[in-house]
């Protein structure tokens, strides 16, 4: 019985992928648990790939360190979500400007940036439901 040839050097397999949730971060390690739980979920709806947390400040890991994990993991695909309710200067400014050092210092990676979650239609049209499934109209 021969076995099967081992793929040929120049085969083709899909690139790894990576998810990054970023989030601002706090002093408080509490905060970060609804982050966990989404972190936890979003993994659970996305076995194939990586995902992970990273936070601005106060929290770690960093992006830059989280991203340089990923690639050194054999991540070469990866999507950032930030999860943040609006694009105030955090995602306007200091976001893109991490965004560029870490393509700088990753340059074969993909690297795409979602819109903020808060931008998204369906996640307020979820939270305006929330928000009226709280008001007791009896």
């Amino acid at each position: 019985m021969t076995l099967p040839a081992s793929p040929l050097p120049d085969a083709h397999f899909p690139p790894l992928r990576g998810l990054i949730l970023f989030a601002h971060g706090a002093r408080d390690p509490a905060w970060a648990e609804p982050f966990k739980r989404l972190r936890e979920l979003t993994q659970t709806a996305l076995p194939q790939m990586q995902v992970a947390l990273a936070f601005l400040e106060l929290m770690q890991p960093d992006l830059h360190t989280l991203s340089a994990q990923m690639v050194a993991q054999g991540v070469e695909d990866i999507t950032l979500v930030p999860v943040f309710l609006g694009q105030g200067g955090h995602v306007r400014r200091d976001l893109p400007a991490l965004v560029e050092q870490v393509k700088l210092a990753h340059p074969d990676v993909a690297m795409r940036v979602s819109e903020a979650v808060g931008e998204n239609a369906a996640v307020l049209q979820a939270i305006a439901q929330y928000c009226v499934s709280a008001v007791d109209l009896g």
